[in-house]
């Protein structure tokens, strides 16, 4: 029973498949990658596209699991620097909500509506958090669990594009690397009540647009090495 392996975009998946993997967006098409026999899906960039691509390619009743590869941005180069990779043990999306004037995020709250419908008080209701145990999914999925280096993700639809908005959420929530995909990735596998895992090599600070502290080259070729140790049989 084959994996669903996801990316935003051709470039990500391809890159961490070590095979060409650009097919039509939504498309899910089966190859070997690594050793291994795979299902494939390019999303299309954000939680929009992130959201409607997976649950579509979740009605076939073959996925046993979902693993999201791609790119991010690094809150803190210190501790996250450019090539590094990380795997993802929560995401938060700060989007969803009461949002006021001047607010660096929503007041997930406010609304008094939980993402998946449970009671706002309920110990399962869903806001703008996600947690799962990293190496348990990927043990639940047969995957190499061992040495990877744990980060909290940020999921967001418009870009950080300077430093102030970057330590605005970084007070707020603490995250290490920012993407755009993380949040509905995860929140999709978990409704679907299927393991999930998020592997993210950084590409550059956020906050910073391209070239400047940019290395997509370097950052592709970091997350194909890291895919095939994750995926080898």
């Amino acid at each position: 029973m084959p994996l669903l392996v996801v990316a935003a975009t051709g470039l990500e998946l391809s890159a961490a498949l070590g095979v060409k993997a650009d097919g039509p967006q939504g498309a899910v098409v089966e190859l070997s990658a690594h050793g291994r026999l795979v299902l494939a899906l390019v999303t299309g960039i954000g939680v929009v596209n992130a959201a409607l691509e997976l649950g579509r390619a979740l009605t076939r009743p073959d996925v046993t699991g979902v693993v999201d590869f791609g790119v991010a941005g690094s809150f803190d180069l210190g501790a996250h620097p450019v090539g590094c990779v990380r795997l993802l043990d929560r995401e938060c999306w700060p989007e969803y909500g009461l949002l006021a004037t001047g607010a660096a995020a929503a007041d997930a709250r406010g609304l008094g509506f939980a993402l998946n419908g449970a009671p706002k008080t309920a110990e399962d209701a869903v806001f703008d958090h996600l947690a799962w145990n990293g190496p348990a999914e990927l043990s639940a999925m047969g995957l190499n669990a061992h040495g990877w280096i744990p980060a909290a993700g940020l999921t967001v639809s418009g870009v950080t594009a300077d430093a102030q908005r970057a330590a605005l959420l970084c007070q707020r929530y603490g995250p290490r690397l920012e993407n755009m995909e993380g949040f509905a990735l995860a929140y999709g596998a978990r409704r679907a009540g299927l393991p999930f895992a998020e592997l993210r090599a950084v590409s550059n600070p956020v906050g910073l647009r391209p070239p400047k502290g940019w290395d997509l080259p370097g950052a592709l070729a970091a997350l194909g090495q890291a895919a095939r140790l994750l995926l080898a049989p």
